[in-house]
């Protein structure tokens, strides 16, 4: 990440609102990236598409099918996601940067093809009611999407942050253009060819950054799968931190009494979705001083510390870089936890307003408040597993990980057991659970970092 953090130091040096608006604007777009932008574009979408498509169920199952894609490339991906970032920081550390791009090309490649292998027979024998082209663009979003994911691997490494805003710009304004233009001529399968060309034009741009920043001699090379090469921890912790965050939405989606069939075999839940994917826009904020505050403060005096360990400096001297360091993890956390905490507050005071802007009725208020607190949780969580992957604590990061599934499959159990006044409170409790382990675990690891640190060297 050192190239956003960089960017991000000298926006904030400029000691300017202006700096410091664009400071938290870049971060809040890289944070976030298409995971939260393409929530905000299907729901644009679907609004735009009101009374223009019949039947209006076409929408519905617009929004489920794409849901479903990012749900499958998600997690998908989550099993290379982590380790391929380790790998590239790897090879930039043993200044090999050559045996980069090859590699992402390689990864890109396998990706693709496993995305095909799966959604090839899938969409051929489930979706026997839909014409050829919806099956077509389910297997090529998949595909997409999956690409999307890996390559934004490299964004945060990055310095050209106003290129990647204008492609971010470019992508989703072709996504909403491209849906809104097919739709008359193709109804729902012009929805999704348009995100499905918006989304590969948002690739291709992702792709040229890249192609943009790493040089080779070599075009594809399938390093990252030698044994060793690759971190069988960061592979579990992205499949399983993926998991836990889809979960609950899978429990609600294919429970008798909460979720109906939409397209083939794909469910979704009308009490659940709308409330949760809208709280996730209140994260926004939160995603964004959360990668300023690791990308500035705390990263200065991470370098420092350790730096000042393996040159040998006074003990006096390692132990002040020491209390920098967990006073701004500290502060971070503070502030990331103070901005959902007021985003969790706008809600409550506008969410009566918003459901009825989006014409949904103000019965999903209870569910919408339980799952905006949920979401924030979620933000503090990435914060506290990001400070841990820093300190190399795979192993904690891994157990955090593992928890969030299962406390979310027990809790979500439990709530659906309850009745309807409950539901929400799964997810929030188990995000609730994993923050307050790894708020203990953290505290520990800082607490014998000097130690730690020392034994290892």
């Amino acid at each position: 990440m050192a190239g956003i953090g960089f960017e991000l130091r000298k926006l904030l040096k400029k000691q300017t609102y202006s700096g410091l608006l664009q400071a938290y604007a870049f971060a809040g777009l890289i944070s976030s990236g298409p995971w939260v932008l393409s929530i905000i574009g299907i729901m644009l979408i679907g609004l735009f598409s009101l009374g223009s498509i019949a039947p209006k169920e076409a929408i519905s199952q617009f929004q489920v099918t794409v849901t479903y894609l990012f749900l499958i490339s998600l997690i998908g991906t989550g099993l290379v996601q982590l380790s391929f970032t380790r790998f590239v920081a790897d090879r930039t550390f043993d200044k090999n940067e050559a045996a980069i791009l090859p590699n992402f090309n390689g990864l890109i490649l396998v990706a693709v093809s496993v995305s095909l292998l799966l959604a090839v027979p899938f969409a051929a024998f489930s979706f026997t009611g839909q014409t050829v082209l919806f099956r077509m663009l389910f297997v090529m979003g998949l595909a997409v999407m999956s690409s999307i994911w890996i390559a934004t691997v490299f964004l945060t490494g990055m310095k050209h942050y106003r290129a990647i805003v204008l492609i971010f710009l470019l992508g989703y304004s072709a996504t909403l253009g491209l849906a809104l233009l097919f739709k008359p001529w193709l109804g729902m399968d012009g929805l999704l060819l348009g995100f499905v060309l918006g989304h590969y034009l948002l690739l291709m741009g992702m792709i040229w950054l890249v192609y943009r920043n790493y040089h080779s001699d070599l075009f594809i090379a399938f390093d990252i799968w030698k044994p060793g090469a690759m971190y069988l921890s960061l592979m579990a912790t992205g499949f399983f931190f993926n998991l836990g965050a889809w979960v609950d939405k899978l429990m609600f989606w294919y429970f008798p009494s909460t979720g109906q069939p939409v397209i083939g075999p794909l469910n979704a839940s009308v009490i659940y979705d709308f409330p949760i994917f809208l709280s996730y826009l209140s994260v926004i904020p939160g995603m964004a001083v959360f990668l300023v505050r690791i990308e500035t403060d705390f990263v200065e005096f991470y370098i420092k510390f350790y730096d000042a360990v393996r040159e040998g400096a006074t003990l006096d001297y390692i132990e002040r870089m020491r209390n920098h360091m967990v006073y701004h993890v500290q502060r971070g956390l503070f502030d990331i936890a103070k901005i959902q905490s007021i985003a969790v507050l706008v809600t409550f005071a506008l969410g009566d307003v918003l459901l009825g802007w989006i014409g949904i009725s103000s019965l999903y208020l209870p569910l919408l408040y339980v799952d905006v607190v949920g979401a924030a949780l979620q933000v503090v969580l990435l914060g506290i597993l990001n400070v841990l992957f820093y300190l190399d604590q795979r192993r904690a990061v891994l157990l955090l990980t593992i928890m969030l599934p299962m406390t979310n499959v027990v809790f979500t159990a439990l709530s659906l057991k309850l009745g309807a006044a409950w539901f929400g409170y799964g997810f929030a409790l188990a995000m609730l659970v994993t923050v307050l382990t790894g708020v203990w675990i953290l505290n520990r690891k800082l607490d014998k970092l000097e130690y730690q640190t020392f034994m290892l060297q």
